[in-house]
């Protein structure tokens, strides 16, 4: 731990690099400590020493390290009280009887994405509100076939499929005919388990090649159960912070924004706040993720906030504090 003096340097340093984005110079912190500038700039060269504080080429200032930002967020951090505007913002959503949990969360985070001007993430599971209404296959070529699962909540999911050149379409049509009948209406997070105990044991009175067909949609549906639904809000805000004023940052994050692994990774498995900086997260080291779980009414899921390192850690984590006493209500 550092000494209390530090710490405060260390704080004033953190908060205005945060709201300027630009170097800090040891006359800023002068201002406020009532000190020499040569005994600040002591402080600042013994906090970049531990690793805190790292100097630009550009300046002859200091900005917070990945390990400064962590130092701060875990010890001199206070969560900033919101304002009455936002408040209320807020609260209009939540006593909006006539909303799903769905659409609260997603109204929510569209007023926190404005709040902020960051990039929202809602990761769901998809199975625990979706319904089997249909199954299509439509063949492709070499064997390759894509199965469609269509939901009643008017999801559409499609895999690639390959059978073995032995297996007919009329096969294929009598199973996905016999799934139709006898599993429509069935949430997506039970269809695995009803294939197992209630289609396995007939199907091989109408498909000759039940084994393969069998195992090829039980993949299917398993993938579809365990793979989260997700939204974005405010997609470009993070582009507009200073950070991504670069090329190839900005094409860089938005490929991974469009890859449903690296996007579905973001996934928090465990309750509360959590704060993953730069190298910490598994979505680039430049940013930060802020998330929380929420699970409510059988629905439950991730709320992430994506920003710069340089973001309102404070801020941020007041609002996911606040949606989180909210939903649990």
């Amino acid at each position: 731990m550092l000494g209390e003096r530090l710490e405060q340097v260390l704080k004033l340093i953190v908060e205005e690099y945060i709201k300027n984005a630009k170097p800090v110079g040891s006359s800023s912190i002068c201002d406020v400590l009532n000190c020499s500038s040569a005994t600040v700039r002591n402080d600042m060269a013994e906090l970049e020493s531990f690793g805190l504080l790292e100097k630009t080429h550009i300046s002859s200032g200091r900005v917070p390290s990945e390990k400064g930002y962590r130092y701060y967020v875990d010890n001199l951090m206070e969560p900033k009280d919101m304002t009455g505007e936002e408040m209320l913002k807020l609260q209009q959503i939540f006593h909006n009887n006539s909303l799903q949990i769905s659409d609260v969360i997603n109204k929510s985070l569209e007023i926190i994405s404005e709040m902020t001007n960051y990039t929202s993430v809602i990761l769901g599971n998809a199975s625990k509100e979706n319904k089997l209404k249909q199954v299509e296959v439509l063949p492709l070529e070499n064997n390759n076939l894509i199965a469609i699962v269509i939901t009643d909540k008017g999801h559409v999911e499609h895999k690639n499929l390959f059978i073995d050149a032995s297996i007919s379409l009329d096969e294929v049509k009598r199973t996905t005919d016999l799934i139709n009948k006898l599993l429509i209406d069935t949430p997506i997070d039970e269809v695995s388990e009803k294939l197992e105990f209630e289609i396995k044991p007939i199907i091989g009175k109408y498909v000759r090649q039940h084994e393969a067909l069998y195992n090829a949609f039980y993949n299917v549906f398993n993938d579809f159960a365990n793979r989260n639904s997700m939204h974005f809000v405010g997609k470009t805000n993070i582009l507009n912070e200073p950070e991504f004023n670069n090329a190839e940052k900005i094409k860089s994050l938005i490929s991974k924004f469009e890859d449903s692994n690296i996007v579905n990774s973001i996934e928090e498995k465990e309750d509360g706040i959590h704060v993953y900086i730069g190298s910490e997260n598994s979505l680039d080291d430049d940013v930060t993720i802020i998330k929380t779980r929420y699970k409510i009414d059988g629905e439950e899921g991730t709320i992430a906030i994506v920003g710069p390192k340089r973001m309102q850690y404070d801020k941020v984590v007041s609002l996911l504090e606040f949606l989180n006493t909210n939903i649990d209500k």
